[in-house]
């Protein structure tokens, strides 16, 4: 078996996809070390495991807003039985509408840009979008067709950013420590969700601090009203432990003797043991909610046309509302998508460690824009690069055949919906939690010898997981690191390097890495392309030179430290006239 799978792998490496793809042992002067097609194949399924819950969350999140309904009262029509039917029916809609533009999305990232990353309409920002923008069941500032107008502009924008560089541009020239502080971050991110009560639903079952320990049965929860929250006896519901155990702990097990899928085992193994109905660990309970999942489920292949959501784009940009919503996705979007997809490049291996850029990175940003306007097409909010990405590149995968995986594995979520839509929170929230522990490994790299550059890491990497949100904690360190070390800096040119902090000559250097702002294509059109090989060799060059600089000036400080202790030795040792 061994045998056949290393001769399907050398076959595929050494044909046109192996090329396209730069496996290993195809040639390609670039290739991947460590790439395998089958490798991919199993870091495609696990990363679309880790992202099948968005199927169903997004939207549930997004039929909150009403969708296309429309509330003829003023009571939101909580109770209206018609209303309420309309909404289920959006529901469904945005069920296919979610796995529709995930699988689109993911797909087209790894043909083109030959990433290992997977896509679909990110969290948070469809909140926003429902709760804020839209409002539940349209009581917010904008309508639902008009929301999606602004998401579609939004897509073009960026489009326009990506194509020119200049998205890239602004992740490149963060400082190292700030970059690897929001990879990090990402981690803890990650493992807070798989945590929380979307997870394993070990933390945030307290209503005065919000993160502590949950897990409660559901006739222990403080109401109906605040579902999660735990009035009493935490942790007792037993799919924590099954998420715990076989989850977490079995499948860090398998992972420790290098059990190939072993994430994937993990998640499929806790899925499959909670779909029976009469257990303590169903998926289904029996509730009029759990009833309708069951109901669901029982179809197993179904396929649902965009009945409500496809197309219902209302194009009202004269509304300053559409363009307070579209500068809103487009700050939150452009520091959210990019931090991700420049993270997962790196935690792939795929950054180039001259320009701080990562291969294919315009390719990906404008694969990126244009699923944004494609997913408003269909009814859905913005489409991001999906953190859950981490479980497939920590199971091998290194090359875009991950993601065109995971985009066929929601291409077919299309049709087979009721089962896809059916893994619980806790068969995927130890993999979570797994995958943060392994991104974490980011803080190693962190210049923590100089408070300049540790504060600001910190606070990136502490705000990503308490704000739920990539973006504020880009927004803290960024900010913290510009005044903290800025206020130095003017300080030291004003009083012509006299006053420097004591401890500066440790600080981490900001500087911008070798490149253009502009990408490739646009410095062969203009004939100025430069080569990265003498970018690499000024580079070196500067840093000789200040390098040269530091050690004369340490030996003239020496030579003019020896020359006052030899003028004070003479003068204390001259003979004693009598």
């Amino acid at each position: 078996m061994v045998n056949a799978l290393d001769k399907l792998n050398a076959l595929i490496a050494d044909s046109f996809v192996g090329r396209w793809f730069k496996l290993e042992g195809s040639g390609h002067i670039k290739e991947r070390i460590g790439s395998r097609f089958t490798t991919e194949l199993r870091a495609g399924l696990t990363t679309w495991a880790a992202m099948a819950y968005i199927i169903s969350v997004n939207a549930s999140i997004l039929s909150d807003s009403g969708g296309t309904c429309e509330c003829p009262t003023d009571d939101l029509c909580i109770t209206d039985p018609t209303y309420l039917s309309c909404v289920e029916e959006v529901r469904k809609d945005l069920i296919t509408a979610t796995a529709a533009s995930a699988a689109l999305a993911s797909f087209l990232l790894g043909l083109l840009a030959n990433l290992p990353v997977g896509m679909a309409p990110g969290l948070g920002l469809n909140a926003y979008f429902a709760y804020s923008v839209v409002g539940f069941h349209g009581s917010g500032i904008v309508t639902y067709q008009e929301a999606l107008a602004a998401v579609f502009l939004e897509g073009w924008v960026f489009f326009f950013l990506s194509l020119v560089g200049l998205r890239q541009w602004l992740v490149r020239i963060m400082p190292q420590s700030l970059t690897l502080a929001v990879g990090a971050g990402i981690g803890l991110f990650i493992a807070f969700i798989g945590l929380s009560s979307s997870g394993l639903g070990i933390v945030g079952g307290d209503t005065t601090n919000f993160v502590g320990l949950g897990g409660c049965k559901a006739e222990d929860f403080v109401s109906d009203d605040l579902p999660n929250y735990c009035a009493r006896r935490v942790l007792q519901n037993p799919t924590v432990w099954l998420g715990v155990f076989v989850g977490g702990i079995f499948t860090v097990l398998m992972m420790l003797y290098r059990v190939r899928g072993a994430i994937l085992i993990g998640i499929f193994l806790v899925s499959i043991i909670s779909w029976p109905r009469p257990t303590s660990v169903t998926y289904f309970p029996h509730t009029e909610a759990g009833d309708q999942m069951f109901d669901f489920f029982k179809q197993v292949v179904t396929f649902r046309p965009l009945t409500h959501t496809g197309n219902a784009i209302d194009y009202n940009y004269r509304s300053g509302h559409v363009w307070y919503a579209l500068i809103t996705f487009l700050y939150v979007d452009i520091l959210d998508t990019t931090g991700t997809l420049y993270s997962m490049a790196k935690f792939a291996g795929l950054r180039d460690p001259v320009t701080l850029d990562f291969e294919g990175s315009t390719i990906a940003y404008c694969v990126d824009a244009f699923s944004i306007s494609m997913g408003a097409l269909m009814g859905t909010s913005p489409v991001t690069a999906f953190i859950e990405s981490a479980t497939g590149i920590s199971e091998g995968g290194k090359t875009g055949i991950t993601a065109i995986v995971t985009g066929f594995c929601f291409f077919i979520s299309i049709f087979f919906a009721p089962i896809f839509a059916s893994i619980p929170g806790w068969a995927t929230g130890g993999a979570l939690v797994i995958v943060g522990s392994l991104m974490i490994r980011n803080v190693r790299e962190i210049n923590w010898d100089y408070i300049g550059d540790a504060v600001p890491a910190f606070l990136t990497l502490i705000m990503i997981p308490l704000t739920y949100n990539i973006a504020y904690g880009v927004i803290a360190g960024v900010l913290s690191y510009v005044v903290i070390n800025g206020i130095p800096w003017l300080i030291m040119k004003l009083s012509g390097n006299r006053i420097v902090p004591p401890n500066y000559e440790n600080s981490e250097e900001w500087v911008i890495p070798p490149g253009s702002i502009f990408p490739g294509w646009i410095l062969k059109l203009t004939g100025r392309e430069v080569s990265y090989d003498d970018e690499q060799h000024a580079m070196d060059d500067r840093m000789d030179s200040r390098m040269d600089q530091r050690i004369s000036d340490e030996t003239s400080q020496v030579d003019h430290a020896s020359k006052h202790s030899l003028s004070d030795f003479e003068k204390h040792s001259r003979p004693v006239q009598v």
